[in-house]
């Protein structure tokens, strides 16, 4: 009779959980921050100011400029930020932080955020290699890198031009596009499916995933998309369960099998860290391409002397990339969490500081860039940029990034000279990635 009794309350107990994990996750990583931040905004709190900001889309070089006044790391209510490229560098390449989310300061808070849990493969949670730590990421990352080489990108330089052609010979010149549905969107995803080893019938599908989780990047998200983010990676995990499998029975000429087949010392990557790769190749590999492609066809139609410059010296496309990356990088700032008292260019930074390191800010400082604000194709040191990060978290897909933003770019220009930006153009409405969500243009 007990047992009769109790099932009923069982059962509303689960029922109960299921509602409140998620609300509660939403809740701890992205609606508090996002009040708190607008909260600091409203007192005119520089990190405040930058969350807002950005989410607006805005130009923020006026606000780079402020914070960097304010010395090597301005220190404010919300934790420590800095646009100066050397405190940047410093902090991503110092043992002295790590890479951090949300890290509530509240007993009660952690022990809700560990309850919370869903347990999902998350691209900015441990293991993803974005948010592990040594020693699990050294052993980690020097497994993938093995995969990851310059020479595996390269091999996909052909088939990355073949995928571009492929989808300029679909477009209409007669009719307008929107360049980031049929463009900028789909040849990243083609091009990360031919590295996860997805069969053609399947790509439509992986398209619509790497869409919908690439928000999974950012910061206080709305809840509808939040949800909708969760859904997306739980279908990403079930899909990934059967093609791993598919892969070690059948393994491909792609990256994903050889990573599958990896080993150091006898010891390859577990299920979940094999998972925890192809979701940040998926989520990461997505949708900074797309809003590179975007950017780019953006400024070179914004600053035709400069797309003049390409076409007279074709070998200045390489070049023309890092500086998009350097002008208008598809990620704003990444944050790190103090791990030991230390300095940084003589401002203490205490332990368990946030610091937000502002890439597309660092990368307008005038101490290494002349004419910061000018966008030049042939700037000799545009390379110097930070936006593929630096020290063990560098992005280890900066090359295949370039490579396809080279591709990418010149390749549309080339077959399409007289593309015009049309009115309606929109950027994202994010706080960490940087891009269009819709390009509208005409092609003739």
């Amino acid at each position: 009779m007990f047992a009769l009794k109790t099932a009923p309350a069982r059962t509303f107990l689960r029922r109960a959980e299921e509602i409140a994990k998620p609300v509660t996750r939403w809740s701890l990583g992205h609606a508090i921050p996002r009040v708190a931040l607008r909260a600091a905004a409203r007192r005119g709190d520089l990190q405040g100011r930058l969350s807002v900001e950005a989410s607006g889309g805005a130009d923020l070089t006026g606000l780079f400029d402020e914070i960097r006044a304010h010395g090597a790391v301005a220190t404010t209510r919300v934790g420590h930020v800095t646009t100066r490229h050397s405190a940047c560098k410093d902090i991503l390449t110092s043992d002295a932080f790590k890479t951090v989310r949300f890290v509530p300061e509240n007993a009660v808070l952690n022990r809700l955020v560990a309850w919370s849990e869903s347990g999902l493969i998350h691209p900015i949670q441990p293991p993803s290699l974005l948010a592990s730590e040594p020693p699990d990421h050294t052993r980690y990352r020097k497994l993938v890198t093995r995969v990851f080489t310059a020479r595996a990108v390269e091999q996909l330089r052909s088939r990355t031009q073949a995928i571009a052609d492929e989808l300029l010979d679909g477009l209409d010149p007669a009719n307008p596009v929107d360049l980031i549905e049929r463009y900028c969107g789909l040849l990243p995803v083609t091009v990360i499916s031919q590295i996860l080893g997805v069969p053609p019938e399947e790509r439509d599908r992986v398209l619509a995933l790497g869409g919908a989780a690439a928000p999974s990047l950012d910061l206080g998200l709305p809840w509808r998309t939040f949800r909708t983010v969760e859904a997306t990676l739980a279908e990403f995990d079930a899909w990934l369960t059967v093609h791993l499998e598919k892969l070690r029975v059948n393994p491909g000429d792609n990256l994903l099998s050889k990573l599958i087949a990896a080993r150091e010392d006898g010891v390859g990557l577990t299920e979940r860290e094999l998972k925890a790769t192809a979701g940040l190749v998926l989520a990461a590999g997505f949708e900074t391409t797309v809003n590179l492609l975007g950017n780019g066809i953006a400024l070179l139609t914004r600053h035709p002397d400069q797309l003049a410059k390409l076409r007279g010296n074709p070998d200045l496309w390489s070049n023309a990339v890092d500086e998009v990356l350097r002008y208008d990088p598809p990620v704003l700032l990444t944050g790190r969490l103090c791990a030991r008292d230390t300095e940084i260019g003589g401002v203490p930074i205490l332990r368990g500081s946030i610091v937000s390191t502002v890439l597309a800010g660092a990368n307008r400082d005038p101490e290494i860039f002349d004419a910061p604000s000018a966008f030049d194709v042939e700037r000799a040191n545009a390379r110097d940029h930070v936006s593929f990060g630096a020290g063990r978290h560098y992005c280890l897909g900066a090359s295949l990034a370039r490579m396809e933003g080279e591709i990418g770019l010149r390749s549309i220009f080339e077959r399409f000279p007289g593309l015009r930006p049309l009115d309606g153009a929109r950027r994202r409405q994010t706080r960490i990635l940087r891009g269009f969500e819709t390009l509208p243009a005409t092609l003739t």
